[in-house]
């Protein structure tokens, strides 16, 4: 399995929130067991949702994860 991030451009142009992406590669020999647990960890502790899935012709999947890219800003006082 192979997990891509992805920083959206496009959507923040479009929409007020700005997204992170995550795709998740399963080459058609790999266990569909083990991608359905990897998408549930990443689900649970990293906030993800699932966006987009596509089966490919040659039996390799594509999964599409997304969550809200958060803005952190300096809480420190420059003296």
């Amino acid at each position: 399995m192979r997990d891509t991030p992805i920083i959206s451009s496009v959507d923040s142009l479009t929409r007020r929130h700005s997204w992170e992406y995550l795709v998740i590669t399963v080459a058609p020999g790999e266990s569909l067991a083990q991608a359905r647990q990897r998408l549930v960890e990443h689900a649970e502790y990293g906030h993800w949702e699932l966006q987009r899935t596509l089966l490919y012709r040659g039996g390799t999947r594509r999964f599409w994860l997304r969550r809200k890219a958060i803005k952190v800003e300096s809480t420190l006082v420059a003296v």
